[in-house]
């Protein structure tokens, strides 16, 4: 007698059987590292899909932001920048680089943001962080697992003759 179930076979009194594992060989193209290779260099080709950090022009400024779940920064680096941690807190973090003959630089700003789902509305204090010549802006709050968080940043880069507006959106999970 024998009863099957989805991928094993069981002997009544007897032993149990599994039938083999099929594995897939890739053709020498496509081996693991190439194949990783060649999905990532496709990934980065393709428009609208992001990443992590995120851009926005506006003249000869680029907005760079990105949205972090408190949890994926070090303890030790929470700590040095006075982020709290915990599994219902982010932080927004900005940047912003004007674009010059030669390049970009860094530029100090200027700003006053706020944040809300269907629930909260927050005000966001923006921190200033120096590291070299690097200069970005980060701000702390918390959000509901699988709501849309909505921004809206008004910014005015050293230099500018203007204040810029940037709005988003952005959904976040609890990890």
């Amino acid at each position: 007698w024998a009863t099957r179930s989805a991928s094993r076979c069981y002997l009544i009194n007897g032993p149990i059987y599994s039938p083999p594992r099929r594995s897939t060989i890739l053709p020498g193209s496509m081996r693991p590292l190439t194949f990783i290779r060649t999905t990532l260099c496709w990934l980065a080709l393709m428009p609208g899909l992001s990443l992590g950090q995120q851009s926005e022009t506006f003249g000869p400024f680029e907005l760079y932001y990105s949205v972090v779940n408190t949890t994926f920064l070090d303890p030790k680096i929470a700590a040095n920048y006075g982020i709290t941690r915990g599994e219902k807190r982010a932080i927004l973090n900005l940047a912003v680089r004007e674009n010059i003959t030669n390049g970009s630089a860094g530029r100090a700003m200027v700003l006053k943001g706020r944040t809300w789902d269907l629930i909260q509305n927050q005000t966001l204090e923006f921190t200033e962080i120096r590291e070299g010549e690097a200069i970005y802006y980060i701000a702390e709050f918390p959000f509901i697992n699988e709501e849309w968080r909505f921004f809206e940043i008004d910014f005015r880069p050293e230099g500018a003759d203007q204040t810029y507006t940037f709005q988003f959106k952005h959904q976040l999970y609890i990890n």
